[in-house]
């Protein structure tokens, strides 16, 4: 049997989920919440919290939506109605593209 290979990240995204992590810890600790209640609203383990307010690429992304939503964390917008008017935008951006993408293989003709 193959090894596994290691899954790696870029750094913008480690830095980016470290951020996130950040922000959710600083969030939980403004409305001075223990790791054990907000493990508690969100269903998981205080383990799984941990690895999540330290940026582990492994936690599902969900996870970390829902605990940011949970402890005030704005992710793209102050409201609903803000991410609503945001996802309309981009649907409306969606739709003037082609369905689907394909690859293109043209090769030049450069003998003469």
């Amino acid at each position: 049997m193959p090894a596994k290979r290691k899954r790696t990240y870029a750094r913008y995204t480690l830095e980016s989920l470290a951020l996130l992590g950040k922000m959710i810890r600083l969030g939980r600790k403004q409305r001075k919440m223990t790791e054990r209640e907000l493990a508690e609203r969100l269903g998981v383990a205080r383990s799984t919290l941990q690895r999540m307010e330290k940026g582990d690429p492994k936690v599902e992304v969900g996870l970390m939506f829902e605990a940011a939503a949970i402890v005030g964390v704005k992710l793209f917008d102050a409201d609903e109605k803000g991410i609503a008017a945001l996802t309309s935008r981009t649907d409306d951006w969606i739709a003037l593209l082609p369905k689907h993408v394909y690859k293109t293989e043209k090769r030049v003709k450069d003998e003469f």
